[in-house]
């Protein structure tokens, strides 16, 4: 099922830029940093990325982490694709201080939905950074550090001022409006055959 998931992958992507167009004139003279971390979450980021590029906008995107440390296939492609791209900057850094967070929008594709535990570094400190930042924050899927079942927050959770969760929404995160801020569903191409095993 490589396929199917790099095909999600896109289609979270480029739903979540859609959003972005959508919401924000002239983005052309937006500053955008994308935070990404090095799972899925990070992946989807990487394609949003791409997607604003492709309308004129030339984002940030700060790995949070070494690139070989990617960790799953459609996440490298997408970010090996990035690499080729000279409309999108890239920062690789273990230091999220070394970060310039002057950013007029800031895209939180961190951590996940399968976290657990404590944040490490150097997830801690972006999450911490991007709460400071006075930017309009959104959510990649779900702020990183919430636990989207329970809608625990970790030790510390991405404050978002909206969040494009996909496929249908997680049961916890309507508990959290107050780290989710607006949410918005975005089906993904995943079938209902899918759900029961069809597939």
């Amino acid at each position: 099922m490589g396929f199917f998931r790099k095909l999600m992958m896109e289609n979270a992507g480029a739903a979540t830029a859609r959003y972005i167009l959508e919401k924000f004139e002239n983005l052309q003279e937006k500053k955008v940093t994308v935070f990404a971390g090095l799972g899925n979450n990070g992946g989807d980021a990487f394609v949003v990325a791409r997607h604003l590029a492709g309308f004129g906008c030339r984002p940030t995107v700060v790995l949070l982490g070494n690139p070989d440390k990617i960790k799953t296939k459609e996440a490298a492609s997408n970010w090996n694709l990035l690499e080729r791209m000279t409309s999108v900057n890239l920062i690789i850094t273990s230091d999220s201080n070394q970060v310039d967070l002057d950013a007029d929008i800031i895209i939180d594709g961190i951590l996940g939905t399968g976290i657990s535990g404590k944040i490490r570094e150097p997830y801690s400190t972006a999450i911490d950074l991007i709460n400071k930042s006075k930017s309009f924050k959104l959510a990649v899927d779900v702020p990183s550090g919430l636990d989207p079942d329970s809608g625990t927050a970790m030790d510390k959770c991405v404050k978002a001022d909206a969040t494009i969760t996909y496929h249908k929404m997680k049961i916890g995160m309507p508990k959290r409006m107050d780290m989710c801020g607006k949410i918005l569903v975005e089906k993904i191409g995943i079938p209902p055959e899918s759900e029961v095993g069809v597939l």
